[in-house]
């Protein structure tokens, strides 16, 4: 036992040791186990050689790595001959590597000094013989194991499972480190060479489409106020769209300093507002576009409450809805219509950590900084002879932010914090311009007076005339 991860290890230890299990360990891992009164070999007794280098040099020995490595009915007249005795569980976590980089004020020593040598190696060695050996890498599995162990031997298809883990957990470790001395060859954020290891969240029924077999992977420690780490409250499974719906809707609403809500369909929002109370934000989202609000994804970025939610249930049949937190007054609400998946995020940081952003093409992948680019009135410059108002200019400023969420060619109006039409993805931004005023038009929504935003620039007048038309 070697981990510094110590979370249930006690516990674990102490059940084995009922079971007649001996206990070998090394330098912190051992005292506690000590401490607790539990009889533990140091790994310096079992190899002769004391720890050494500051600790770099513990279990580097034919004694231990033999004893994991040996194969049973194959090797047992060189074990005797060199005095090993078998391994048959090996526990090990690394040294926490990514927690020390992450650090504001990590040294470059500081890094290098928690790259883990002889753990890695009792890892893999454990992993590549888990014929006879278990190997043990996180502490959720200590439940798992102790369940066989008292059901009189761990499995083989355990053995195996526990097995790809390690693996998995080596080669996270290693990309880690790989990625981190690798900026500083490259001297900028890409390194030479590109590692991302994600976990499987769950199966998904289908893909985007019914004939595509598909899966939900997320990062080891995905961020509080991400689609990854969203709790389901209640409803079906989550589809394919249901999660690239929801993560568009959700990234969108984030946007906001005020209480806001975003209705998404097919990754683009079709309706954004903010307003000082939810149930108003949520009114105005919907009035922007009913017709493609019907299915749609709802977002809020603040708790839900019942009023809210029983507007929601009362009005419209909705797929997905997703807050930091739902009231219990609004889970009473959704009660009534059991399919509608409600999710909660937490409450997300006021200025969220730098991520990367891909895009998948055929034998690459690009990859870039997320798009976290804030803009301000100072930010601003007015180029026009009339000035724009203060609501004029706010307005701006919020179609601006739903702007970066709609597919281009973008155009969006918008009044009062509200967008009064939208127009996605079209191959021409004056096209765009017309769907935007149609849809408008069909809400019984004002253009005349409203504000425009663009995702790009106008490299002619056409779009802004055929707005002017409207």
């Amino acid at each position: 036992m070697s981990v510094s991860d110590k979370t249930g290890l006690l516990a674990f230890a102490q059940s084995l040791n009922r079971h007649g299990v001996a206990l070998i360990s090394t330098g912190g891992t051992a005292s506690m186990l000590r401490d607790a009164g539990l009889p533990v070999t140091e790994v310096a007794d079992v190899t002769g050689f004391p720890e050494m280098m500051a600790g770099r040099v513990k279990t580097l020995n034919p004694k231990i790595h033999g004893g994991i490595l040996a194969r049973r009915g194959v090797d047992e007249d060189v074990m005797a001959e060199h005095g090993i005795e078998p391994i048959d569980i090996v526990v090990v976590n690394l040294y926490p590597f990514a927690e020390t980089v992450a650090k504001p004020n990590c040294q470059f020593d500081d890094a290098v000094e928690n790259i883990d040598i002889g753990g890695p190696a009792m890892v893999r060695a454990a992993a590549k013989n888990h014929q006879d050996v278990a190997i043990i890498v996180d502490p959720s599995d200590y439940g798992r194991v102790l369940s066989e162990v008292e059901a009189g031997g761990i499995e083989a298809q355990t053995r195996f499972e526990l097995a790809v883990r390690a693996f998995e957990h080596t080669a996270h470790y290693d990309g880690m480190i790989a990625d981190y001395f690798g900026k500083m060859v490259s001297g900028n954020a890409f390194a030479p060479t590109f590692n991302l290891q994600l976990k499987k969240a769950q199966d998904l029924r289908y893909g985007e489409n019914p004939h595509q077999e598909a899966a939900f992977y997320v990062e080891h420690a995905p961020p509080v106020g991400s689609i990854a780490a969203a709790h389901m409250i209640q409803g079906k499974a989550l589809s394919y769209n249901n999660i690239a719906d929801s993560d568009a809707a959700l990234e969108c609403v984030k946007q906001f300093a005020e209480p806001a809500c975003v209705i998404v369909k097919h990754a683009n929002p079709c309706g954004v507002a903010v307003a000082e109370d939810m149930t108003v934000a949520y009114d105005r989202a919907y009035a922007t576009d009913p017709t493609s609000a019907f299915g749609g994804i709802i977002a809020f970025n603040r708790p839900l409450d019942g009023h809210t939610a029983r507007t929601i249930v009362e009005r419209q049949f909705v797929e997905v809805v997703i807050a930091p937190e739902i009231s219990p007054e609004a889970r009473i609400e959704f009660e009534a219509k059991p399919n509608v998946r409600v999710l909660t995020v937490g409450q997300w940081p006021a200025v969220s950590p730098a991520r990367l952003d891909f895009k998948r093409v055929h034998g690459g992948l690009l990859v870039q900084d997320d798009d976290a680019a804030r803009i301000t009135a100072r930010d601003l410059t007015v180029v026009s002879k009339r000035q724009p108002t203060p609501e004029e200019l706010r307005d701006l400023l919020f179609a601006w932010q739903v702007a970066q969420f709609v597919k281009s060619n973008a155009i969006i109006y918008a009044s009062g914090e509200q967008t009064i039409g939208v127009g996605a993805g079209q191959m021409s931004r004056v096209y765009s311009a017309r769907i935007a005023a149609i849809k408008a038009e069909d809400a019984g929504l004002p253009v005349a007076g409203s504000v425009m935003a663009s995702d790009a620039f106008f490299p002619f007048r056409d779009g802004i005339d055929a707005a002017a038309a409207v």
